[in-house]
């Protein structure tokens, strides 16, 4: 008994494979605003520390909800001269618009925590950048300066919300070590979780109107100082070009 073979040619199975892979990620692609290929992930990433050789970090306070603390802040950094950077709320801009003056007078940065702090990856395109536009114009009126800095409230942010901030100009920036002091925190635990976590390039998460912030900054400075450390603004830590951005957030000079 004779008993046929059959052989597939080489060059159909791969035109078939290929056509089935670019179907899958089209569709995957389609799906989540996220590219896949053969199970790697291309995704947008803000800056979360940068990669730098000089022991410095930055110091990023957020402003939502009050603003009782917000001039001692901005007194300890100037007697201390250390930088600092503030992530304004546009709510919160319009109702304290002499704080911005403040800030800016003591040579700060100030970024946009966006307009009306919303979780941002559930708005469209046109909502973010509504959002984004909003509360720059609002500080921008102020300062005469061009916002450069953003920050997702809660963290929280998607691709299309990282496109939408590029095309406005904006870097979003998130932090590498957080300082939970929303939640309450002594002045003790505040430092602790700064000194466990900070390094090169680190940035620190604050809030303008922490319970304890302003007892615990001037530990915190202190502490840092102590260990060689240069506390600078996001504009003299932030590489603006010729950079990338790993998976884990770290900024590079390329």
């Amino acid at each position: 008994m004779k008993i046929k073979c059959f052989s597939i040619k080489p060059i159909k199975v791969f035109v078939s494979l290929s056509l089935i892979c670019v179907t899958l990620i089209f569709m995957l692609s389609a799906s989540n605003a996220t590219s896949v290929y053969f199970g790697y992930t291309e995704r947008k990433v803000p800056i979360y520390a940068v990669e730098t050789v000089q022991k410095k970090v930055a110091l990023t306070f957020d402003a939502a909800w009050g603003a009782d603390k917000t001039s001692k802040i901005v007194q300890i950094l100037t007697e201390n001269k250390v930088g600092g950077t503030f992530f304004l709320v546009g709510f919160w801009s319009e109702k304290y618009q002499d704080k911005i003056k403040e800030i800016d007078s003591a040579g700060l940065d100030i970024g946009t925590h966006s307009n009306t702090h919303p979780k941002m990856s559930t708005l469209s395109a046109v909502q973010q950048e509504i959002e984004l536009q909003t509360s720059m114009n609002l500080i921008t009126n102020v300062t005469g300066k061009q916002v450069r800095f953003f920050r997702p409230p809660y963290g929280d942010y998607n691709d299309q919300l990282i496109m939408t901030a590029d095309k406005l100009g904006l870097q979003t920036i998130q932090w590498s070590v957080d300082s939970l002091d929303w939640k309450g925190l002594t002045s003790e635990q505040i430092l602790t979780r700064v000194k466990s976590g900070v390094k090169n390039g680190a940035i620190i998460l604050f809030h303008n109107n922490a319970d304890y912030i302003v007892e615990a900054l001037p530990q915190v400075i202190s502490f840092l100082k102590a260990e060689g450390y240069d506390m600078v603004k996001l504009s003299d830590l932030i590489y603006q070009d010729n950079y990338t951005i790993d998976n884990n957030g770290i900024q590079k000079l390329i």
